[in-house]
């Protein structure tokens, strides 16, 4: 796989196409339902990892993917959800604890539930959450720190009903999860290292309320290892948590914040994605309204975007490969993607465990092309997904 920082309009697409990568405006597209996947999933269970691009096959049109550590997730637009990876936690959904890597198995919704959205950035570790379409909340696998909110710490087989209405955002990683219920914040889980955003660094079974919003209601919320993050309707962006890469990106390193901080930034912005597996990891990679691009926090594989290598705790700026547009992002434990405008899904970071998807597990100092025909990207921990657009005929 070679680097395409250079590369613009017929080159681009003559390099594709030598590299065996399906163009997004090719003719002959897949049918409805198939979710490219690589990467190593981590966690109970057994390994599975993918080099390159693996496509899992789905009953029908998908809407949207999300990843955890140990597991992919397809919603499908008749508001199904599909399963596949580990299963040792119950985070299939499906009443047992199989893990399934050849095929995709059904969530076990009550009768009646219809799923409108799943976090795509991201789920917990080991543990599901899903949104239908009445607003309330679901959630499944792991709950060993009470990150589903129902003040206990059983695990669960298949989705539960938690405690929450008119839920419009969801995200968790690591052991919390955070939760925008009737346009309140709340959190539960590990409460360790400030990733609540309550105000305190103790652990919550039961919904605790994150303050400092200002009123705001809030877009997008994001989360990884130890850290969360809120996108606000006015374009600012908070987060709070673990800070020992500078992932707070106010400046400081190593000093975590158990409430929302602003990260400063030249302008609006209307998307974020975070990451981050470990406590001595975690990054953050914004767009902004008027196109730019920012990162800051660990960079110690070149994740962030900006070609250099280190700690990063204020905002840097970087940049998608010439005659590129970068509309969809995302960033797992130790790297980052982007979806161009065109479909082509790019690539950079720590490949260790096949998580570029180039095939050769190198880091990658600069973005790599690995797919094409994608409209939106998720990735956690090692594990990475893309959504293929299945509608196009050239």
């Amino acid at each position: 796989m070679v680097a395409m920082r250079s590369l613009t309009g017929a080159v681009l697409a003559a390099a594709v196409l030598a590299l065996g990568l399906p163009l997004a405006s090719a003719s002959a597209q897949p049918g409805p339902g198939r979710v490219d996947y690589w990467g190593s999933y981590v966690g109970g269970g057994k390994a599975d990892r993918q080099v390159v691009p693996r496509s899992m096959s789905l009953p029908g049109q998908v809407a949207e993917v999300g990843t955890s550590n140990s597991t992919d997730y397809a919603l499908l637009t008749n508001g199904t959800l599909y399963a596949w990876g580990n299963g040792s936690h119950g985070e299939l959904g499906d009443g047992g604890t199989a893990d399934s890597f050849s095929a995709a198995v059904q969530v076990r919704f009550p009768a009646g539930v219809r799923i409108a959205s799943i976090p795509t950035d991201v789920m917990p570790f080991d543990t599901a959450l899903a949104v239908d379409t009445q607003g309330h909340v679901w959630g499944w696998g792991d709950n060993s720190a009470g990150q589903l909110c129902l003040g206990t710490s059983h695990h669960y087989l298949t989705p539960v009903e938690l405690p929450f209405s008119d839920v419009t955002a969801v995200a968790g990683a690591g052991l919390h999860a955070v939760y925008d219920a009737s346009g309140t914040l709340y959190s539960c889980g590990s409460g360790r290292y400030g990733e609540l955003g309550d105000g305190s660094m103790q652990n919550a079974r039961t919904p605790a309320q994150v303050p400092g919003l200002d009123g705001q209601s809030v877009t997008t919320v994001v989360a990884s290892y130890a850290d969360a993050g809120a996108l606000l309707s006015d374009g600012r962006y908070l987060d709070w948590g673990l800070d020992s890469e500078g992932q707070l990106g106010n400046g400081t390193v190593d000093q975590s914040s158990d409430v929302p901080v602003q990260v400063p930034l030249p302008g609006g912005v209307t998307q974020v994605a975070q990451g981050g597996s470990f406590n001595n990891n975690g990054q953050t990679i914004v767009m902004l309204s008027d196109g730019l691009l920012f990162g800051w926090g660990d960079g110690h594989n070149y994740q962030l975007g900006n070609g250099q290598k280190g700690v990063f705790s204020s905002p840097v700026s970087f940049s998608a490969p010439d005659g590129v547009t970068y509309a969809k992002l995302a960033t797992s434990g130790a790297t980052s993607y982007a979806v161009s405008t065109a479909g082509v899904v790019y690539a950079w970071g720590a490949g260790l465990a096949g998580q570029v998807g180039d095939g050769n597990r190198a880091t990658a100092r600069e973005p790599v092309a690995v797919d094409s025909g994608a409209t939106s990207v998720s990735a956690t921990a090692d594990d990475v997904a893309v959504n293929l657009d299945n509608t196009r005929s050239g």
